[in-house]
């Protein structure tokens, strides 16, 4: 069986769900699978280091949406390029990277052509969608027509489940992963810690889009109390989004602008850098509305660093630790207990350190892309059987 993916999300396109697909699909046999990925800025040179069955589509739509003209245009022109590809590569299964828009174009897909189609849910993409009527139409029409729904955490399969009423059995969970061998522990080392402007500070980092939900505010909010009994600390903070000017203006508002760092969005190296000389890492995740942390894949790459990790008690995040051995999961929706947590590990080093330990062998263990890949291809052997 040769499957077809399509993601609009996918390197170099930045995102959790992207570097998911490219990790997973990377591994399968050129032969078995081709990539539908949106088109953006630097694929040509990413598509460039690679030999994956890949075909560049222009899959961002204004509208997710089919009551307009726009929405019906965008979906058609989408569905038209994509049966041509589907043909001449002879996929015989459709693997849909998100429920909107990737599994209503799927859905039509299979409507003109009878392809039966699977779809990834990642969580906040499904309770998100609840705010539009439209929206919840087409998610429960493909949901009723794909196969398999695979869910990135238990969390988003019981979602499904309870919220949305799909049968048990049609849900499979599948967790993202981590590279082990990319992100690995490293010794301090101070020169890489003075070019990252963090010398010897007790250095917090999260990484994350600034958004609402991933808590970055919460956390800076928190620096004051930290510093009283760590004064040397530093919340060093990774990511592009909407959020940055909100962000700016509460560090202005509590005057920790000395002890706030915005890195923005680094290379993979420098990336990598920032786990393996950091002291703690914290995703202070929340849900915001409707929306939430599905699973949390930064919180992977921290462990697989041999670092700690705080997360917030929210979504699926807890599913990415051995929890108390590796990570801890605490309310962030306000400051407190925020700032006590990060405070008192920051000053037991020894704790810090086994935790560390501990983190790395768990996500070895557990979230190998390698091993993953074996548990993704078992999975759709079953559905394909």
């Amino acid at each position: 069986m040769k499957s077809l993916l399509l993601s609009e999300i996918f390197p170099p396109t930045h995102g959790g769900s992207g570097r998911w697909f490219w990790e997973i699909y990377s591994r399968l046999p050129r032969e078995r699978v081709v990539v539908a990925a949106g088109d953006t800025a630097g694929d040509v040179e990413f598509d460039a280091t690679h030999d994956m069955n890949l075909a560049r589509l222009p899959l961002s739509l204004e509208h997710w949406g089919v009551k307009s003209f726009a929405g019906l245009k965008g979906y058609w022109k989408a569905i038209s390029q994509i049966k041509k590809l589907k043909r001449s590569e002879a996929a015989d299964v459709v693997h849909c990277g998100r429920v909107l828009p990737e599994g209503v174009m799927a859905l039509g897909l299979k409507y003109l052509t009878g392809t039966p189609f699977l779809c990834y849910v990642h969580g906040e993409d499904v309770t998100t969608a609840v705010e539009s009527r439209e929206y919840v139409f087409l998610i429960r029409r493909v949901l009723k027509n794909t196969k398999v729904v695979i869910a990135n955490s238990q969390n988003t399969a019981d979602i499904l489940t309870n919220q949305w009423n799909v049968p048990v059995d049609k849900v499979r969970v599948l967790h993202p992963g981590v590279d082990t061998k990319r992100f690995t522990p490293v010794p301090a080392c101070q020169e890489t810690r003075q070019r990252l402007g963090w010398e010897d500070r007790k250095v917090v980092l999260t990484v994350g889009r600034l958004q609402r939900r991933k808590g970055q505010d919460q956390l800076i909010r928190a620096i004051s109390k930290i510093r009283e009994s760590v004064p040397n600390v530093l919340y060093s903070i990774i990511g592009g989004g909407n959020d940055r000017e909100y962000l700016e203006q509460i560090v202005a508002e509590e005057g920790v602008s000395e002890y706030v760092q915005f890195r923005g969005e680094p290379d993979d190296s420098e990336l990598a850098s920032c786990y393996q000389q950091c002291d703690l890492f914290v995703l202070p995740n929340r849900q915001e509305g409707n929306d939430i942390e599905g699973f949390g894949m930064v919180l992977l790459e921290a462990q697989a660093c041999g670092k700690p990790v705080i997360a917030g008690a929210s979504g699926g995040t807890r599913e990415t630790m051995k929890l108390s051995e590796t990570g801890v999961v605490i309310p962030c929706d306000t400051p407190s207990p925020l700032d006590e947590t990060v405070a008192n590990l920051l000053l037991d080093d020894a704790k810090r350190e086994q935790m560390g330990l501990a983190a790395r062998e768990w996500v070895v263990e557990q979230f190998d892309w390698d091993s993953l890949a074996v548990k993704a291809t078992e999975l759709f052997d079953s559905v394909d059987a």
